[in-house]
């Protein structure tokens, strides 16, 4: 330890006593070095903000597909959002800063293209497989950090894949399901050990601290107006479309309704070990999203564009897969997989595959072995992808 890093956990000592605190940290998979300035969480957190994963987020659906409108909320912009109403809650309950961005920032990392709609598919997919693979988001967010983002570390070589975060962050990822409109009131679940953060449902558990019961609570805060506003340009809906009792207990707009509901989670939650909205603003969060899923989420113009995912994203499976088993059966020597520096592309029967030398270098870059089922893999290389660059692959393969 450096006197910077002493200097900073001495700070840390004044956080409020629920807070995590980094001395206290189940710490990594894989011990490192410390660095000298930065402490653990804040470490996970720039490895989360400077990887490539994070980076495509910004060609991400949130709600509208691939939009050529540069006022259209994606899922980067909603990431920021959710990073910065987060940051002010967190500064007033003197919680941890650096723990709470690391999760915010890190939370839609797993997300598909074409957002939930193509998550949908995705696991459709994969499980008519028969081999038990699906697809979650918050899961897949888990995998991402764990084993799909490359970084390069210093102490660790050898280690190509994998950001090797803090459980802590892990958890708050792979915990932070923003789905379950009901739930205002959250409480960390201390029973979490370490081993079961890659088996147990954490959708039916919370986050096992309170940043991340703070980051998942916020999800939804973050994009319940902010979808109103993308509806609005779209003419799905307006402000006016939201009942007069929602507009009186939350707000006008999205900035009356964020600013409502984050004085409510700092006055209902301040000094407690959970995190909560009183039960008036709870409801009203509630019946506001209830709203949205009516008029955006299961709209004419949305379910039209679900179709034309369906679509696109059965398409790029198939081939994917194909291709993919292909790939697996002609570099399998033995018990173990052997990738040429050059992918012979005459030897594969798939058609229509000019990508192929593309997805042949993600399997070798990753370094899949013999036991990764294909369905798997292409779950993995079809996540990754932005939603102009699906497009364009179900194009190259498909289009005449």
């Amino acid at each position: 330890m450096s006197r910077w890093t002493d200097i900073r956990r001495e700070k840390e000592e004044s956080l409020a006593p629920y807070a995590a605190k980094s001395i206290d940290t189940i710490g990594r998979e894989k011990p490192e070095k410390p660095c000298e300035i930065r402490l653990d969480f804040e470490r996970d957190a720039n490895r989360i903000l400077y990887s490539e994963d994070f980076r495509r987020l910004r060609h991400k659906t949130q709600v509208f597909f691939n939009a050529k409108n540069d006022h259209i909320c994606t899922r980067m912009e909603h990431v920021l959002y959710v990073n910065s109403i987060s940051a002010t809650i967190c500064r007033t309950l003197n919680l941890n800063q650096d723990l709470t961005s690391a999760i915010a920032l890190g939370h839609d990392i797993g997300h598909a293209p074409f957002g939930h709609s193509g998550e949908k598919c995705i696991s459709e997919c994969a499980l008519s497989k028969g081999n038990g693979v699906f697809f979650e988001h918050e899961r897949h967010g888990l995998r991402v950090v764990d084993r799909l983002s490359m970084r390069i570390s210093k102490e660790l070589i050898s280690e190509k894949c994998g950001l090797n975060l803090t459980y802590e962050v892990r958890d708050g990822i792979v915990s932070h399901c923003g789905e379950k409109y009901s739930e205002y009131k959250i409480e960390p679940d201390k029973t979490k050990i370490e081993k079961d953060i890659t088996t147990i449902n954490h959708k039916l558990t919370t986050p096992y601290t309170l940043e991340g019961c703070l980051v998942r609570l916020v999800d939804k805060i973050a994009y319940v107006g902010r979808d109103i506003e993308d509806a609005m340009r779209a003419k799905l809906m307006d402000y006016n479309s939201v009942s007069p009792e929602i507009r009186k207990t939350l707000g006008k707009t999205n900035g009356d309704i964020i600013n409502t509901l984050v004085t409510d989670v700092i006055e209902n939650s301040y000094g407690n070990n959970y995190i909560a909205l009183s039960d008036e603003k709870g409801r009203a969060l509630e019946e506001l999203i209830n709203t949205n899923v009516a008029m955006i989420y299961k709209s004419e113009p949305v379910l039209r564009y679900e179709k034309g995912v369906k679509n696109t994203i059965e398409g790029l499976f198939d081939s994917i897969y194909d291709a993919t088993r292909e790939i697996q059966n002609y570099c399998l020597k033995g018990e173990k997989m052997e990738y040429p520096d050059v992918l012979p592309s005459a030897a594969f029967k798939t058609a229509g595959l000019g990508h192929v030398q593309s997805l042949y270098s993600y399997i070798k870059e990753k370094n899949y072995s013999k036991n990764n089922y294909p369905e798997q893999i292409t779950v993995d290389y079809i996540a990754g992808m932005t939603d102009a660059y699906a497009m364009k692959t179900y194009e190259d393969i498909y289009w005449i």
